[in-house]
């Protein structure tokens, strides 16, 4: 199988918009200008009620929010305005599941109809569950404010879906510990665990079994076909542009190990290299092809050859000749020979 070498953008709902709108609204701001000030005043439409937001775009919000709002704790704050809305159809799987287990797994199951940049997974260790919330950008950390209203938010809809009895143990997050912490006691009930490996909500296993007085399984049943469909549709987020769009990330700066890649997309090995043979793919081919773009677009931009093989994840420059040579069928120097000639 020949993969497409481009990475393309990721996407996300534009249900969290839209709630973020009216949290704005609501603690007294004017979205608008908030919006407008994230995003350097480029032209922005309103939240779509339908369709797909651009992923990358997300961050510039967050990044922007505390110093337009002057609140150090804005996430906090727009997360405990929020509404607990269904999230798409994912809310709605959740809301009719049988128990909280095929609720969450449910989640996991279609968590890129919410953004393809989530890496969520559920671990049981003893009598403790653990949801990991982790979601990722190109070109940024984790994103404190983002975080910590979505993990409001996320709870919000754990103590809808079980009517109130869903039991918090702890909150971990990736990003390091603010200065103060006052408004995350008063918000979580408990003072959060900060530059921990994931962003996490742990709560009692037992909690997983509890059943639901909102279950309905030929409505489940219903709503999984019509997640399946949404989901097959929405190629931008599918398992291999995904692992491009990661591999975009770490070239060059982290461990692009099978093992590596997988943690960072919340699979297991096995399960990556399942989902994508399934695809038509495998690991070795999707960095190929990230590599292959990448070296070309660097030696256009002038970079050195042997800056462009360590950006293309090349320790030596013998093998990123030899690659090279593969890919284009001649030397990289003699590709930007004929650049200049051009």
């Amino acid at each position: 199988m020949t993969l497409p070498s481009d990475i393309a953008p990721l996407s996300q709902s534009a249900t969290l918009r839209r709630l973020l709108y009216e949290a704005l609204t609501e603690l007294g701001y004017e979205p608008a200008a908030i919006y407008r000030g994230a995003n350097q005043h480029r032209r922005l439409v309103p939240p779509p009620s339908e369709g797909r937001l651009s992923h990358d775009e997300a961050p510039l919000f967050w990044l922007a929010s505390e110093p337009l709002t002057g609140d150090v704790d804005i996430g906090l704050h727009l997360g405990e305005v929020m509404k607990p809305r269904l999230l798409d159809v994912v809310g709605y799987l959740l809301l009719a599941s049988r128990d909280l287990e095929q609720a969450l797994h449910s989640f996991l199951r279609f968590q890129h109809i919410l953004a393809g940049g989530f890496a969520a997974q559920l671990q049981v260790e003893g009598e403790r569950a653990c949801l990991v919330l982790d979601l990722n950008y190109r070109g940024f950390g984790p994103l404190r404010q983002q975080m910590e209203c979505l993990t409001l938010l996320f709870l919000k809809l754990l103590w809808l879906i079980s009517d109130d009895e869903f039991r918090l143990l702890a909150v971990d997050f990736r990003h390091s510990r603010p200065r103060r912490l006052v408004e995350h006691r008063r918000l979580f009930g408990l003072q959060p665990n900060f530059a921990c490996a994931h962003d996490a909500l742990w709560f009692p296993a037992a909690q997983l079994r509890r059943p639901s007085r909102n279950a309905s399984p030929e409505l489940h049943r219903l709503l999984w076909q019509h997640a399946e469909a949404q989901l097959a549709a929405l190629v931008e987020n599918d398992l291999i542009n995904r692992l491009r769009y990661l591999l975009g990330v770490r070239l060059g700066r982290a461990d692009c190990s099978l093992r590596a890649c997988a943690a960072a997309l919340g699979l297991e090995p096995g399960a990556l290299q399942r989902g994508l043979a399934a695809q038509g793919g495998s690991l070795r081919q999707v960095r190929e092809a990230v590599q292959q773009v990448r070296a070309q677009e660097l030696l256009q931009d002038g970079e050195s050859i042997r800056e462009v093989a360590r950006a293309c994840g090349f320790a030596e420059l013998s093998p990123f000749y030899r690659a090279f040579k593969r890919w284009y069928g001649i030397a990289p120097d003699a590709y930007r020979g004929r650049l200049k000639v051009e």
